[in-house]
């Protein structure tokens, strides 16, 4: 487990290091249970529209997510990035849709493709605890949208990561928004709600 006398920033670095480690059968043992238990989370949670990240780099995996979802019947939308404070748009994407570069050349929907507000939302992160707390990669994107959307409604957010991206605690600050879940290759972790 990563220490947490480090700052965020350290903490970070820490395990995205041991991201970019993960061996093969690993990366895809955690693609296959993202593909399985997120249509069944939706299900769990009366979602229509799920979004989730495309996956860059060392990122899990998400296009099997994305296919199984598709294929049982939910709304799929990726995020659009815009200017940093401001929160994530979700535009739908359907399996074979064309993607274009968007900001720090991450793929995503066309600006044709018609926006969609999420009722769960699977989240990249770099580190995470059991308290449902996270450490992104240090923009903020993800906790203004959270914010931002469960001022609208209810919404379900679920960490995606690697076992070894625990932390004891991560530290926190005031703009931090929880998850609900996180899901690794090992287990998925429900957050309490008094956590």
């Amino acid at each position: 487990m990563i220490t947490t006398r480090l700052d965020k920033p350290a903490v970070r670095a820490a395990a995205l290091a041991l991201r970019d480690k993960m061996p093969a059968d690993v990366a895809a043992k955690i693609a296959g249970r993202l593909a399985d238990h997120g249509p069944r989370l939706a299900r769990e949670h009366g979602a229509k529209v799920v979004a989730a990240y495309w996956s860059i780099g060392a990122e899990i995996l998400t296009l099997p997510l994305l296919e199984a979802l598709d294929a049982a019947g939910f709304a799929v939308a990726l995020p659009v990035t815009g200017k940093r404070g401001q929160p994530l748009v979700f535009r739908q994407w359907k399996p074979g849709d064309p993607l274009v570069a968007g900001k720090m050349d991450i793929p995503e929907p066309r600006a044709s493709a018609p926006v969609l507000d999420p009722d769960l939302l699977f989240v990249p992160l770099a580190a995470f605890d059991r308290a449902g707390q996270r450490i992104g990669y240090g923009a903020g994107f993800y906790d203004v949208t959270l914010e931002a959307l469960r001022a609208r409604k209810p919404i379900v957010a679920v960490g995606v990561a690697y076992a070894a991206q625990e932390v004891e605690a991560v530290p926190r600050e005031d703009h931090d928004e929880r998850l609900d879940f996180i899901l690794t290759e090992r287990e998925l972790i429900v957050i309490p709600a008094d956590a």
